[in-house]
């Protein structure tokens, strides 16, 4: 009994330690497809209506985008239909999103409220990347109030590799 109990002290130790990865309800895929390596940032050009994910400096996977529906410039206000640019965080996960799937960005910061609030203004809240509603969008890319839109499909592989706190970048 000593020896067993010595054994899984040890087993224990590593594995708090970091010695050793163990995990008895690991697997190497999720029930989305998706598989490792972990996504550290997102990164969308609103230029190129593209969306990446990287894990650290090595871009894994990009997706075509839609933006709001007047997306060129940065969001100032609430209304004005512009996806926001800047330094963000997912800071929600919506498994019953209106839009299929959605992860909510931390948009408006002290920044953008501080700017709307100059134009006497709200800035606005609620931007999400999310998929598609109900309502087809075969002719207009830009169809969102300022959120980033994607295919269900693509919002699927999406929702299951970011974890909340991921930093999103989003340029002009």
């Amino acid at each position: 009994m000593f020896y067993l109990r010595s054994v899984l002290m040890v087993l224990l130790l590593c594995v708090l330690s970091g010695c050793m990865q163990f995990n008895l309800f690991s697997t190497s895929r999720n029930s989305s497809g998706y598989s490792s390596p972990a996504i550290t940032s997102l990164v969308v050009i609103k230029s190129a209506r593209k969306l990446y994910l990287f894990s650290g400096k090595e871009m894994i996977k990009d997706y075509r985008v839609g933006l709001g529906f007047d997306p060129i410039g940065d969001k100032k206000i609430s209304g004005d239909g512009k996806t926001p640019e800047g330094m963000y965080y997912i800071n929600r996960k919506n498994p019953k999103s209106r839009f299929f799937l959605s992860l909510g960005i931390s948009y408006p910061n002290k920044r953008d409220l501080a700017e709307a609030k100059s134009f006497g203004k709200s800035a606005g809240g609620d931007i999400f990347i999310h998929g598609e509603d109900s309502k087809p969008h075969y002719f207009t890319r830009d169809w969102t109030e300022g959120c980033i839109a994607l295919r269900n499909k693509d919002m699927r592989e999406i929702y299951a590799a970011v974890n909340i706190g991921t930093p999103i970048f989003i340029r002009p």
